[in-house]
């Protein structure tokens, strides 16, 4: 597959594409009956579709001991390449042992459909408080990052995978674009710079502003909320993408934004997973990647900023694609308009910004926050949404 017209090769040049042909689906069905079973969970499943459409590249399935270790302690592949989140499918003692290295292994979706097939390579235990200690900062099990390795199995399972069937999204197929459909669309946009945008939340103001700050730059805007698994108490996906169809329609040029999934779930991890997030958009085909304030962080695990001073522990260029950070925004009642504070001259107390717990009791007492805060149509949508589910 040739990249010279795309604006930026995929992290370690070559989109990975590891979708069963015809020929290879009809052989692994044949065999399927056969072959020793592995349940996924939610969040191994997502991680199987971006592997298979390039999303993970260089990553061609799940990581052997080589690529976890070094990723675990020093944030790189084994082959020196930056990668900051172990992509592992993890078991227990009992599942592992009915599988053989060097055999096939039936990857089946959470509700038993064939879905995958692993090449199973290696078998391998691993520390989950290193893991939870290097990657979450924490060994702390409220933390649900930490939680979900201290629950997963104790052997990981390694080698490279084939997606069956790259199957519509259920509830958002007009946006499931893929990596190499996302560099198609950049291509015939003609855009050369691009700038991606990662949100498991509604967009307010101050999202609005800093994604207008960088579109000020750039090209494009590639709006990337992830739809993966999430905490149980944030923002259901739906929700989210009729809040982001609302903003496009009424506030932003259209012709310059493009609004696609992610299918990634959520790690929680702060810092690293901004990193990851980054290469994962940088083999979507964006050229810079926006990091504001406490990118993917959750409680009070990490600093504010923590997750922008860890682009400063790589080389120069060694990412291959090019972070905007942007302080926390908020509305300005001195100069009327948003700003952060490397442009207002206001004290705090001239500025409007509202925490996540004001904004959802306002919400669910059915009071609009105050429109320097949110677009009214998108907490409408909000409330009527808060209704349904009290409701329910």
């Amino acid at each position: 597959m040739s990249h010279h017209l795309d604006a930026i090769a995929p992290h370690g040049g070559h989109l990975i594409n590891r979708i069963a042909t015809p020929d290879q689906r009809q052989e692994f069905l044949d065999k399927a009956e056969h072959l020793p079973r592995v349940q996924l969970d939610e969040r191994s499943l997502s991680d199987l579709e971006l592997i298979a459409i390039g999303g993970f590249s260089p990553l061609t399935g799940f990581m052997e001991q080589a690529d976890y270790k070094t990723v675990v302690n020093q944030m790189h592949l084994s082959n020196g390449l930056p990668w900051s989140i172990p992509i592992t499918l993890s078991v227990s003692e009992e599942v592992a042992s009915n599988l053989t290295e060097g055999g096939l292994v039936r990857l089946d979706s959470p509700t038993g459909e064939f879905v995958g097939v692993l090449e199973l390579t290696q078998k391998y235990t691993y520390d989950k408080e290193k893991e939870a200690l290097n990657v979450y900062r924490t060994t702390e099990e409220k933390h649900p990052g930490v939680k979900v390795v201290y629950d997963q199995g104790g052997i990981n399972l390694a080698g490279p995978v084939w997606l069956l069937d790259r199957q519509p999204h259920p509830y958002f197929p007009k946006y499931q674009i893929d990596p190499a459909d996302s560099r198609a669309m950049f291509r015939e946009k003609g855009w050369k710079t691009i700038v991606g945008f990662q949100t498991r939340n509604p967009i307010h103001r101050a999202h609005e502003y800093i994604q207008k700050c960088a579109l000020e730059t750039v090209d494009g805007l590639f709006l990337h909320p992830l739809v993966g698994a999430t905490k149980s108490d944030d923002i259901p996906a739906d929700v989210r993408m009729r809040c982001y169809e609302i903003l496009i329609d009424h506030y932003y040029p259209k012709q310059r934004v493009i609004l696609a999934i992610n299918p990634a779930a959520m790690r929680y991890a702060g810092p690293r997973e901004a990193i990851f997030h980054a290469l994962v958009r940088k083999n979507y085909g964006c050229t810079h990647f926006i990091v504001g304030r406490d990118h993917a962080g959750v409680g009070d695990y990490y600093g504010t900023y923590d997750a922008q001073y860890i682009f400063d522990e790589f080389e120069p260029g060694e990412l291959g694609i090019t972070p905007m950070m942007f302080e926390h925004a908020f509305y300005c009642t001195v100069t009327g308009g948003m700003a952060t504070s490397k442009t207002s001259p206001s004290t705090p107390e001239q500025r409007i910004h509202l925490s996540g717990t004001k904004v959802r009791e306002l919400l669910r007492r059915g009071e609009l926050p105050p429109p320097e805060f949110s677009r009214p149509e998108v907490a409408n949508e909000l409330i009527k949404a808060m209704k349904v589910a009290a409701e329910v």
